[in-house]
């Protein structure tokens, strides 16, 4: 894959200023190439970012230490292909957020990006068999029709989702919420390993960031962002598979919830949305014949 001049300069800005592509806004305004950065004082190239004079100062020197470095040869080195917003193999519905990824961190197959469909299986990291025995149902009707399966790699029903698409001859995007060099949660190991010979991670980190409580919540917006539906298996009201779904919402997505006991904690979340309007969810098909009437 090509980058331009201009993206490799944002991938040695991004090494140092791992934001969103919102904080990059007005400096892209002026500069879109990122020719004129080197020669910004530390006040305006302060107020350009919204940061304090000693961040900028230290972006500057270092920026200028680090331009000439091939950041897309050494990810390249370690399997990882950056994807920056510019970049026309950069999905456009990521643009639509307020906060967009300002680069894609990928490693495996990112042909998986340009396929039609796309769905989030999310749930939570303590369900039990239900949520499993759901997804046997949910999965092979969308794999069917080759819609890819994206989830977050986390434990219970994000791992159930991304095994099942692979059992069922699928393809599937884990969305993780640190750089590539670590992995969280470690029992995923394995799992995370095939999806990235065969599969697609993504990280809008560069490969240093380690897991940090806040960066989950950022990595659920993309989730959202990626897939035309969200469906939630198990949840409690109030958790991070909630907060996918508010992105999911904000952006007109279609959400779908599996009804559950009432016996059930982990069913108080999906039992909610479908008192607020999601669709109570049994089968793929009806996943299947949402997708196929929005086009």
């Amino acid at each position: 894959m090509k980058l331009t001049d201009g993206e490799k300069r944002l991938l040695a800005l991004h090494y140092l200023f791992p934001v969103p592509k919102n904080r990059l806004n007005a400096l892209y305004e002026i500069d879109p190439n990122l020719e004129k950065l080197h020669t910004y004082s530390a006040e305006r190239l302060a107020f350009l970012l919204r940061i304090k004079i000693e961040k900028a100062v230290y972006l500057k020197e270092n920026f200028l230490k680090n331009v000439s470095t091939p950041y897309d040869l050494l990810y390249k080195q370690h399997g990882i292909t950056p994807i920056p917003f510019t970049h026309s193999l950069y999905p456009k519905t990521l643009l639509e957020l307020i906060d967009p990824p300002t680069i894609l961190y990928t490693k495996g197959d990112i042909s998986i990006l340009a396929e039609r469909f796309k769905v989030a299986i999310i749930g939570s990291r303590k369900a039990t068999v239900y949520s499993k025995n759901a997804i046997s149902l949910i999965v092979p009707p969308l794999v069917a029709n080759r819609t890819v399966i994206v989830s977050g790699l986390a434990k219970g029903a994000d791992a159930m989702a991304h095994k099942a698409a692979i059992f069922y001859g699928g393809k599937t995007i884990a969305v993780l919420g640190h750089g590539l060099f670590h992995l969280y949660p470690y029992e995923n190991k394995e799992l995370a390993n095939e999806i990235s010979k065969n599969h697609l991670l993504i990280s809008e980190y560069p490969s240093y960031v380690k897991p940090e409580k806040w960066t989950f919540p950022m990595r659920n917006r993309i989730i959202s962002g990626l897939s035309d539906a969200v469906i939630v298996t198990e949840s409690a009201s109030k958790s991070g598979t909630m907060s996918t779904v508010e992105h999911a919402l904000d952006h007109g997505k279609h959400i779908f919830a599996v009804p559950g006991s009432v016996m059930s904690s982990l069913s108080e979340g999906p039992n909610m949305l479908i008192d607020e309007g999601a669709r109570p969810l049994w089968n793929g098909f009806q996943v299947v014949s949402s997708l196929l009437n929005q086009t």
